[in-house]
Parts: C-alpha cells; structure tokens; sequence
C-alpha cells in the first residue's frame, strides 16, 4: 500500500515526537530505592531527626536531568517540610551531586523536623521536583516511613515528679558551745594571782558554769578542759616541772569552783613544758624587731635548747620577746565544752500550736519536717512566710508541694517569690531549671542550672536536661540510684529494660506517669497483658493519657487489638 506524502510525513514526525517523549520520562521511584533511619522516627530534644539513604537506579538518571528530593513530614493538619538535596546528570553544568546514567548513585540527606504531637500519627514522603533539559517532568512522591516514637517527650511529665530540692532548716536539737578562760602566771611561779581570777575571761567561765547549773533542761555540760604551758626559756626540765605545776594550780581552782556551784564534771588536764608552737604564732603576729630573723631560727633549729640560744643572741630582738611574747605564754588555759539544748519535737510541735511566733524560723521550718501530711506541711510552710517573710526557704517549699499536686502555675509563683529572697539560692535555681523543663521553656532550663551546681537535686536537673538533649546514656548516669520517673525513662530511651522496671517498681509516689512507663517497658519487652494492666492503671488516675496511648506507636502492636481499641476510647 502506498501511503500519502503528508502521511509519511506525519508519521516521522509522530515517531520523533515519541522518542523525545520517551527521552525526557525519568519514571517512579519505589520505597525500595530508601532507607530511612530510624524507622519509625523518633522525637529527640524537640526534633524528629532522620537519616534517608536513596540510590537512583542504573540507566535512571538522565544525562541531562536534575532531581531535587524534597522530604515531607504529613501530618493530620498540616506538614513539614524538610532541606532538599539536588542531583544532577552528567551532561548538567551545576554543582550538585552527579548521579552516573549508567551505573546510578547512592545519596544521603539528613533531616530534621520540629515537633509537633500530631506528628506521633504521620508518614513521611519524599517528593520530587525534576526537570529533563528544559522540560518538567512529573515523579510521584514516595512514602518511607509511618510514625513518629514520642517517648523521650515524656521528660517534661517526669520532670515535675522529680526530687525538688527543699530550702532545709538549720536546727539543731544540741549546739555545741565553748567557753574559755585565761589565767596567767608570772615567771617561774605557778601560783594563781587574785589578780586574774577577776579578769572578764575567768568571770565569764565562772558565769557559763552557773548558767549551766541553772538551767539544766536548756544547757547539757560535755566536759572542762585544762592546758597548762611554760614558755620556752631556761631549761626543760625546770620547764616541765612548772608547766605541771601550773596545771595542778589551775585544775584545783577549777574543781574549787565546781564544789561551790555542787556540779560535777569530767576534767581533761595536760601540760606543755615549752610552748614553742604558741610562741611561733605570736611572733608571726607581732611587729617586733628581728622577727623575720626569729622566724627563721624556728625554722632552721629543732633543738630547744639551740634555738634559745641562737635567739638570746639577738639582743634587742630578745629584749622585745621578754617584754611582749614570753609572758603570754606563762598560762594555762580553761575550755568549757557545753551544748545548748533546743526544743524536742514534741515541744516544737506543741508550741507551733499554741504560738508559732515564739517559735524561731529554723523551728518552724523543723516542724515541717515532722509531718508527711501535705496539708500540714502547706499550713507551717505559709505561717514561715507569714512570720519570716524574707526568708526564701518557705516559698521555695511551698512550690515543691504545689508541683506534687500538679499545679505548675501555683509553682512558679512560689519559686518567683523565692527568687525575690534570694535568687542566688542554689535550690531555687534547680527547682526552676526542672520547672523550666516541665513547662517546656528549654532556653531557660541551662541558665537556671549554672546556678545551681550545689543543689542537693542538680544530678536529678542535668540528668532530666541530658535526657532532653538526647544524651541517654549520660541521663541515666547522673539519675543512677534515683527512683523517679525520670531515671526509669532515663533508662528506657538507653534501652535497659531491666533497670526500667525495676525503677518504677520502686518510685515511692507512683502516679499515672510510672504506671504509662511501666506500659512502655512491657510493650518494648513483648508484654501484651502488662501492657493493658498497666494502660488501664495510667488512665484510671489521668484520662488525659488514653489520647496519648490510642497513638503512641510503642503500642503500636496492639493496635489492631480489640482489647486495647476498648482501653483507648
């Protein structure tokens, strides 16, 4: 047959029209070309990172096409876009990654999405803008992965149960009290002067001891101590010999005393036959001539006997040491070791009844102590505020009952009152650096915890900042030993399962937050039944937590499960 001339034309033309057709197509990529981790993603310090490792096929990559790979995090109500990475052919002047036509091309993009809880329920596309030459053409996106794990955003839920650090009281049942006294001798002689028992400091030793007396309830007497010393000049053993003299002069005024007063008392005695350590001290204060030189010949000589020597050789150094040193260390000294007796709990707690404001604040603060009634402890701590409103201690306190019963806007109150105390409060600071991270106010969590290094709680502060940031491991550490919500996450985000459980097994306060832990632990380790028991104890103390689990992907194996699509309604 033969065809017409237009025809054939038409035909070469139609021919040609296909074949560049054909040239400019780059077809569809599948999900076997990517590898996306992890899979499922999971939410870290606030972002959902993720690693896509793609290869272009052989013969996929046309010498002139360039492809930009755009990931997309869908979302219900919205999506994410991610940063996209261009590829390019062999004949494409540019300077992306080359992609050979012939033997393809592996590629890696790194991602990394804020998150949003409706995130736990999405799928993450890749999406493709391509061009052959100057022709568009279309490559349909691709879906690699569904889901994002949430669990390392529980740490805002286990922050507020962690540790609060408490402002602590400073009482002390029995304060241990000295009371000293000097009597001085003339040289060579060991018998006391009447002279100095009307000194202050034997008045005042006298005062203690009937003071004591006098109130036996309110003072407890340790013991006395006597210390007897000659000064370090003539021989030792006439100086032995007074110094022991001295001390039997000094402990027979004493027990002469304490026969007046009818009291009894364990009575420590020792002497120092050369008293050069005392001598040293009061050289080094003193402004006398030489005394660099005398100082030196201490340092220089061991030898008693030399070292007097050697200083008696210093004329007018030694007039000096005559006149102002040496007969200060003609003396013996008497110590009172005593301690004031405080209120006992039972007064403490009576008092606060009849009269809080006789009560000191340590004491009020104290009688806190003496209850494990949070409603008590609320009372005593707002009555501390009331009567000793500069003290910081009582708000701060007040704040770690507030965020117990899960009131944050109570506790941030508090620990800004606290702060308007004294904002340089280590505890306060910690409290507010795990507030911070209850709240989700991340920028303000490490300014809070520079200050608060010597918190009894900063291990819990940086263990719950370091589970935030991602540094499982390190959270686990510095929670280790802890029995909180915190350490036993801390401990499944480092996957130690084992650790995990037996962590909330042993959270003292167990609430709606350990019972879902529990859960995740169960459901990481294959344990449907666990999983549900425990689901059913989280939601019977927070129904908000039936929301959380219907999505959760940890849970995502049951999903399908009748008795766990009942749990979740």
């Amino acid at each position: 047959m033969m065809l017409h001339k237009g025809s054939l034309y038409l035909s070469i033309a139609l021919a040609g029209s296909l074949v560049l057709s054909s040239c400019s197509k780059l077809g569809d990529l599948s999900a076997d070309n990517f590898t996306v981790t992890p899979s499922p993603l999971e939410a870290v310090s606030g972002q959902v990172p993720v690693t896509i490792n793609g290869r272009f096929p052989e013969k996929y990559m046309k010498k002139k096409a360039v492809v930009t790979v755009i990931p997309v995090l869908r979302y219900q109500g919205g999506e994410a876009k991610g940063q996209p990475a261009t590829f390019q052919g062999e004949r494409v002047l540019g300077n992306n990654q080359e992609i050979s036509y012939k033997v393809g091309g592996n590629y890696t993009m790194r991602n990394t999405f804020t998150y949003q809880p409706a995130m736990q329920q999405s799928e993450l596309y890749l999406t493709f803008d391509a061009r052959v030459g100057n022709k568009t053409v279309k490559v349909n996106p691709v879906k690699v992965a569904n889901g994002v794990i949430a669990t390392s955003m529980l740490v805002g839920r286990t922050a507020a149960s962690s540790n609060m650090a408490l402002g602590e009281d400073a009482y002390q049942y029995a304060i241990a009290q000295t009371q000293q006294a000097q009597i001085r001798y003339l040289i060579n002689q060991a018998n006391i002067r009447t002279s100095e028992l009307k000194s202050v400091s034997v008045q005042d030793f006298l005062g203690t001891l009937r003071q004591i007396k006098n109130d036996q309830k309110g003072y407890q007497l340790d013991n006395i101590e006597i210390s007897a010393y000659a000064s370090p000049e003539g021989s030792l053993q006439f100086n032995t010999q007074l110094a022991e003299k001295r001390q039997n002069s000094s402990e027979g005024y004493v027990r002469g005393e304490l026969k007046k007063v009818n009291m009894d008392a364990d009575i420590n005695t020792r002497y120092t036959a050369e008293d050069w350590e005392g001598f040293q001290e009061l050289v080094q204060a003193s402004n006398i001539q030489d005394k660099d030189v005398i100082l030196r010949v201490l340092s220089m000589y061991s030898d008693p006997e030399e070292r007097e020597q050697q200083i008696r050789n210093l004329s007018a150094g030694f007039k000096e040491l005559a006149d102002e040193i040496l007969p200060e260390l003609r003396r013996a000294r008497l110590t009172i070791n005593y301690n004031i007796i405080g209120r006992s709990d039972d007064e403490i707690q009576a008092q606060y009844k009849a009269d809080a404001s006789k009560l000191s604040i340590e004491e009020v603060l104290y009688a806190a102590t003496l209850t494990d009634n949070a409603a008590e402890k609320k009372d005593i701590y707002t009555t501390a505020t009331r009567l000793y409103p500069n003290d910081y201690r009582a708000y701060n306190n007040l704040a770690t009952l507030a965020i117990a019963e899960g009131n944050l806007t109570a506790t941030e109150k508090y620990l800004s009152q606290a702060a308007e105390k004294n904002a340089n409060a280590p505890e306060i600071n910690a409290n507010r650096a795990l507030l911070a991270l209850a709240k989700g106010n991340i920028s303000q969590v490490e300014t809070y915890a520079a200050r608060a290094t010597t918190a009894k709680n900063y291990n819990e502060v940086i263990g719950n900042l370091n589970m935030f940031t991602g540094n499982y491991a390190q959270a686990a550490q510095s929670l280790k030993g802890c029995k909180t919500n915190s350490a036993a996450l801390a401990q499944i985000l480092s996957k130690d399962y084992a650790a995990a459980a037996q962590t909330l097994a042993n959270v003292p306060n167990q609430d709606a937050t350990t019972s879902y832990l529990k859960a995740i632990v169960a459901a990481r380790t294959n344990n449907n039944s666990a999983v549900l028991s425990n689901l059913r104890d989280a939601f019977a103390k927070d129904a908000s937590f039936k929301a959380m689990a219907a999505k959760d992907l940890e849970f995502a194996a049951l999903f399908g499960d009748a008795a766990f699509q009942n749990l979740v309604r």
